[in-house]
């Protein structure tokens, strides 16, 4: 059966505050899942990269790269280049129709084809929510193109603990729900009140309709929550590439997030590049803590990759 894909109108995105970047289009195969089909991935590509640093923004559900707007402009000015794409079925990459299209190795397989194709290296990747459990996928199985790692707000899941409570509660209430609001659910993870029109008005606008949020509403059921769940075994190998990751990995959790609360210590007990790490807690944020502490998040990522700069 072919896939059906969607594709957000050019018209939805005109107009939005703060994000001046032209969009660029990455073509992924998906004939694993679908008979000769191909994808869009979208990205933003902004900063002459003077540093000869490259920063890779990978964003979670249900928000898109425009997450990253009160950063970007701090790390160009701080000479790096940034790119950040944003995951099929969010912003302006492809939507396919169906939930059944959705799974999470398939999700690791696009983003895979993305990052060699646009043959990304010496990255810095900067993860949150699923732009962790994705991105960190990454990291472990081409640890070689990642030159640093800042983790916020996010895990890789391999269902051997039990999920935190408000976790299982945004699943339920992701997959019941009859009206899937997005500004409404980005607002409720923000701590910083109140939530500006013109910002409900940019995370709504890659979802005209209901039709196009067939990605959006499945991913929650996609973190593994037990160990026979699906990717729970691809992320324990995963864990053991990390478990050798000796580059410079550093946690900037929110104070606020009680998704992902604890995390970190995590991170920092498994991982060999957090040792000696300026790790710390963003404060006065919630779950979306580009959008609550975007500049400050900013200045943590800048200090960090000047802390640890490559020897040559």
């Amino acid at each position: 059966m072919t896939m059906k894909v969607l594709q957000t109108p050019d018209s939805q995105f005109e107009g939005l505050a703060d994000w001046p970047y032209p969009p660029i289009y990455t073509m992924v195969d998906a004939s694993s899942a679908s008979d000769a089909v191909t994808l869009r991935v979208h990205h933003i590509d902004t900063g002459v990269g003077t540093s000869g640093e490259t920063v890779l923004c990978m964003h979670g559900e249900p928000s898109w790269s425009y997450l990253y707007r009160k950063m970007i402009p701090r790390f160009v000015a701080a000479g790096h280049r940034v790119v950040a794409p944003d995951l099929i079925g969010f912003g302006r990459s492809d939507k396919p129709s169906e939930t059944t299209d959705y799974t999470y190795e398939r999700h690791v397989d696009w983003m895979t084809q993305w990052l060699v194709a646009n043959d990304l290296k010496n990255l810095t990747l900067v993860c949150q929510d699923w732009g962790g459990l994705i991105g960190l996928r990454l990291v472990a199985a081409m640890p070689e193109r990642f030159a640093r790692v800042v983790a916020a707000n996010t895990f890789l899941n391999t269902g051997d603990r039990p999920p935190s409570e408000a976790f299982m509660a945004w699943r339920e209430y992701s997959q019941e729900t009859p009206i899937f609001d997005v500004g409404k659910i980005m607002r409720g993870g923000c701590k910083v009140k109140p939530f500006a029109d013109e910002l409900r008005k940019a995370y709504d606008a890659p979802f005209p309709d209901d039709s196009y949020k067939a990605g959006a509403r499945v991913f929650p059921t996609l973190v593994p929550i037990s160990p026979e769940s699906p990717s729970a075994r691809e992320n324990v190998e995963a864990w053991k590439s990390l478990r050798k990751f000796e580059k410079p990995f550093l946690t900037a959790f929110s104070d606020s997030d009680p998704v992902s609360a604890g995390g970190d210590r995590y991170f920092q007990r498994e991982i060999p590049g957090c040792a000696g790490q300026a790790h710390t807690t963003i404060t006065n944020a919630a779950h979306f803590l580009q959008e609550d502490a975007g500049e400050k998040f900013a200045d943590v990522v800048n200090q960090f990759i000047n802390t640890n700069k490559q020897t040559k």
